[in-house]
């Protein structure tokens, strides 16, 4: 018998609300695009990031150097100088693991305009590699003992012999970071050098380059700035004033042993004829780490001469091109850190007291992309109550803040956006670079103490957490490494803080 045909329209109607609910349960959410209408419309689908092309992409702010070698293997551990390490720091006073040497000390004679004396310790830059290799964590640090360290962070002992140089060593070495044993690093004695550590316990230098083999040359031969490596070439700076490319052309031989052939493909002075004019002086040497963003490397000098070059065509066998330069007006020995936008973060120290000085201040947000009128603002710091002002280190970024150390002895935290001061934490000549790692500050001074602060909360005044005196005056940068500190001072040894 058959159905009405008033029953048969209800049950058509009941599966027409099963199907649209079956098919609302298959693509969940917005389902315009399937049940068409004239007056309703599909959302706006987000504008895709645009895919980086050149050397290094700005946007990787915080992130490390790359993925075949995990850990902190430059100064700051990235291109543009803002990794720091990997956490959690310790929120309560760390206690010492060890101590290197466990007694006396890493100490030599060496000359500088001041004549002889004894150094001790690390210095400036001086913050140790420390990286993972063959199931240890590695860390290699050169010291004023004359020597590269190969060290075993876990005990403080020696994994493979020293590597003797005929000076100090004042800078921060760097590892190779696409995974060859590779470690490079200057010294105070006219050479650059590339040193091996795969051959058993001896370490075995591959190549060396003088502070002479390139002509002008100005003010010494030390070699202080930690090198960078992208793509098979060496970016480094000289206190010779000169600024080198090294094409490194590694590989290995036919026993496994990792080799190089460096070529140096380009030099250029890191002065020019008005720097010396406006200067008056001859002191023009590079002793940062260059920045590298995009595909523009940039450095300074200690005559406070910024500059910027093209290195867009180097694979391919042009010369890189000068686009940008910027006189800060005094000595800008810390690096330049760059934020996720390309914008350039420089500190100058406040030594020759000039007018260009008092104009552009002591802490300065630069936006290359504008060269005849790059800076954004500016924050002073003249000292005027006498003796040298300004900024020696190399500053942090932390979320909308970008920190300094001052000379004087504060720690300044300015908003990236406006260059407010936002607060300041007073100690005493802050030449340690600070470190940022899960909301926790740490920095030295020159007192030889340690200290630990909550700044998660970027608008208050930070908590401190903790401060701890290992030693005497703390220039070097600590590494941070899976929440344990790892740096020098200037009392003679190498420190490993953490908790037990």
């Amino acid at each position: 018998m058959s159905q009405p045909i008033s029953r048969k329209i209800a049950l058509l109607s009941v599966a027409a609300v099963l199907l649209a609910v079956a098919v609302a349960w298959v693509w969940p959410g917005d389902n315009t695009a399937f049940f068409s209408s004239p007056a309703i419309s599909a959302p706006t689908a987000a504008p895709k990031e645009t895919p980086f092309q050149g050397w290094w992409d700005a946007r990787r702010q915080g992130e490390p150097y790359g993925t075949q070698v995990q850990g902190i293997i430059t100064f700051r551990g990235n291109p543009t100088r803002t990794f720091y390490g990997t956490g959690p720091i310790p929120r309560t006073a760390p206690q010492e693991l060890w101590r290197f040497p466990k007694s006396g000390g890493l100490c030599a004679i060496s000359v500088d305009d001041q004549g002889p004396r004894e150094w001790c310790g690390t210095g400036f830059t001086g913050q140790p590699a420390v990286f993972e290799r063959e199931g240890k964590t590695w860390m290699v640090v050169g010291a004023y003992d004359r020597a590269l360290h190969f060290l075993d962070t876990k005990t403080g002992e020696r994994i493979i012999d020293d590597f003797p140089t005929g000076d100090i060593i004042k800078g921060t070495v760097t590892i190779d970071p696409d995974g060859f044993p590779l470690v490079y690093t200057g010294s105070r004695d006219n050479y650059f050098r590339v040193v091996a550590f795969d051959r058993g316990k001896q370490p075995k230098e591959l190549w060396k380059i003088s502070a002479d083999a390139v002509s002008p040359t100005m003010w010494n031969d030390d070699w202080d700035a930690s090198p960078l490596v992208l793509d098979d070439f060496l970016f480094e700076g000289g206190e010779n004033g000169q600024f080198h490319i090294i094409k490194l052309n590694r590989g290995y031989d036919s026993n496994g042993k990792v080799t190089v052939n460096p070529k140096l493909v380009f030099n250029t002075p890191g002065w020019d004829d008005q720097l010396l004019k406006d200067i008056k002086d001859r002191n023009v040497s590079i002793e940062n780490a260059v920045t590298v963003v995009g595909n523009i490397v940039y450095f300074s000098n200690s005559g406070g001469l910024i500059q910027g070059w093209d290195i867009s065509g180097l694979k391919d066998g042009k010369k890189p091109d000068r686009v940008f330069r910027f006189w800060t007006g005094d000595d800008s020995d810390g690096s330049i850190v760059a934020d996720e936008q390309g914008f350039l973060y420089v500190g100058a120290e406040y030594e020759r007291g000039n007018e260009t000085s008092k104009r552009n201040g002591q802490m300065m947000k630069l936006d290359p992309r504008k060269p005849d009128n790059p800076l954004v603002w500016k924050v002073d710091d003249l000292n005027k109550s006498g003796g040298k002002g300004g900024i020696y280190d190399s500053p942090a970024l932390y979320k909308d803040l970008i920190i300094w150390g001052t000379n004087k002895g504060d720690v300044i935290a300015v908003d990236r956006a406006t260059g407010v001061v936002r607060w300041r934490i007073p100690l005493s000549r802050v030449h340690m670079s600070p470190v940022v790692v899960d909301g926790v500050m740490v920095v030295g001074d020159c007192t030889g103490i340690l200290n630990a602060y909550d700044i998660a909360d970027t608008n208050a005044q930070p908590k401190q957490l903790w401060s701890i005196k290992p030693g005497a005056c703390i220039e070097s940068t600590p590494a941070v490494w899976k929440g344990n500190l790892y740096f020098g001072t200037r009392g003679g040894a190498i420190h490993a803080l953490g908790l037990r």
